[in-house]
């Protein structure tokens, strides 16, 4: 897709229908005849055209022909079997004396906001541009993280009332979102370093003062995103441990109530054998209380194990430190 804009007398970006002197070039997902096109307009090469194309495309900034490329990683929502999760896109912004160059593989929700002027970018003006869509797309970094917190908080809230594997997938979507995102900043910082010291943004003060906050919006993000990714990893952690005490209980269970049903039927079992019993057991035979008396051996052995194995699991009971130290008072 291609779509031409350019910005009029009252710093409006208006759509235009062709290309012009001083617009803005905007290609979503091109196809090579796209390509094509726009590199005999622009004068721009095909392989700076193409470099934001390739999904693994890293953060870098490049010089050809004239024209110089800026690529950065930009954050994205995109909807998977699991649910909704934030990935990034490389995205390239290409300049050079003719016009300004977008390139992208979707819809870009930075570069929309420039086509709605919010902050009144002029498209004659490419440092300008530039300069206004890096500090953006900072912001919309810090966005993104405070959006995953507050999902990860509502997840966690909903695995304390009750433990489901849909929630547990969600962290764990977001938990690579978290990567994905700390990955594309530490690339981005290196782009938004030589962009500080470029002689266009040197020149101006307010240029200087615009990339400023753009290298301190991307140690920001950078820092937030470090601390979401140790708290989730430490809560995945702690569930993980919960969800492998809540086995080990039923397990232990399990065992228990295994124990318990053998007595009666190891008790059956060997009176049922057509063999000769010890201890005269034999006499009982025809007794008309002979199943009443093994059905009370059975309870009776069955008891005293009960009493037995409680014993046991009360000693191997993990306590908390408040409960060690009022067991310590008494």
């Amino acid at each position: 897709m291609i779509k031409f804009f350019k910005t009029d007398e009252n710093v409006r970006i208006l759509e235009t229908d062709k290309f012009e002197q001083g617009c803005w070039v905007e290609l979503v997902n091109p196809t090579d005849d796209e390509v094509d096109d726009i590199r005999a307009l622009t004068g721009v090469s095909e392989d700076l055209l193409k470099a934001a194309l390739d999904e693994e495309e890293s953060a870098r900034v490049d010089t050809e022909d004239g024209a110089t490329m800026y690529i950065v990683d930009s954050p994205m929502l995109v909807d998977t079997e699991d649910g909704n999760m934030y990935t990034t896109i490389p995205v390239a912004i290409i300049y050079n004396e003719k016009c300004i160059v977008s390139v992208s593989l979707s819809s870009n929700p930075v570069l929309h906001g420039i086509r709605l002027n919010r902050n009144k970018v002029s498209t004659k003006k490419p440092v300008e541009f530039i300069l206004n869509f890096m500090l953006e797309n900072v912001k919309r970094f810090s966005h993104s993280l405070k959006q995953i917190d507050k999902k990860s908080l509502r997840l966690q809230a909903e695995l304390h009332k009750s433990m489901r594997n849909q929630e547990l997938i969600e962290l764990l979507t977001l938990q690579d979102s978290l990567v994905y995102f700390s990955t594309a900043l530490s690339a981005n910082a290196s782009v938004y370093g030589r962009l500080s010291r470029m002689e266009g943004v040197q020149s101006s003060e307010e240029y200087r003062d615009v990339a400023d906050d753009i290298l301190i919006e991307s140690r920001q993000a950078a820092e937030m995103c470090s601390i979401y990714r140790d708290i989730l990893k430490t809560t995945m952690d702690a569930f993980s441990s919960v969800i492998s005490n809540n086995v080990n209980n039923v397990v232990k269970r399990l065992t228990i109530i295994t124990i318990l049903v053998a007595i009666p039927t190891l008790i059956a079992g060997l009176l049922g054998m057509n063999v000769k019993l010890p201890f005269g057991m034999d006499s009982i035979t025809g007794s008309p209380y002979e199943f009443w008396i093994v059905l009370g051996v059975c309870v009776l052995l069955t008891a005293l194990c009960s009493i037995l194995l409680a014993k046991m699991t009360d000693k191997v009971k993990i306590r908390t430190p408040k409960q060690v130290k009022k067991k310590r008072r008494k």
